[in-house]
């Protein structure tokens, strides 16, 4: 027997299930930056977890800094409740997307995750600002070992 056939594939309807409900957690850069092209933003909001410098350095182009170590009903409160709110962090190193999202669903709010964070982000050379961003496109920056160009978790 094969590796990959070690333990045999779901049943089809487990697979539906199991996928769907992933794709109700997540969403791709790729999705996400054809939406922002085609100023399709209505429904949701993009939320950068990690700390205030890690935001000030380099964000996706829309995207809020609400650092998830932060989040409290108090400070929460003036946020749209019916908007998703799409956390993402460093990369899939970083946990701070999670645990903005985690806390987020625990104050009431809908959240998705975007995948690959903004390294992943970078590295299919959709744009970013901030302050230490040259250009609306970060073409300069190399994406080595899953860093790109002084991007750190920061979380």
């Amino acid at each position: 027997m094969t590796r990959t056939l070690a333990f045999p594939a779901a049943a089809p309807e487990a697979a539906v299930e199991y996928f769907g409900a992933e794709l109700g957690f997540e969403v791709d850069p790729d999705d996400l930056v054809q939406d922002l092209e085609a100023g399709r933003t209505d429904g949701y909001l993009i939320v950068e977890t990690r700390a205030p410098e890690a935001f000030a350095h380099a964000r996706i182009p829309g995207a809020i800094n609400l650092s998830y170590r932060d989040l409290t009903a108090e400070n929460t409160k003036h946020l749209d409740r019916d908007l998703v709110y799409v956390c993402y962090c460093e990369s899939t190193v970083c946990n701070a997307a999670t645990k903005g999202a985690l806390k987020l669903a625990e104050l009431g709010f809908k959240v998705k995750r975007l995948s690959g964070g903004i390294t992943g982000w970078i590295a299919a050379g959709y744009p970013v600002e901030g302050d230490n961003v040259e250009t609306d496109n970060v073409e300069t920056d190399k994406v080595e070992g899953g860093k790109a160009g002084g991007i750190r978790c920061a979380c």
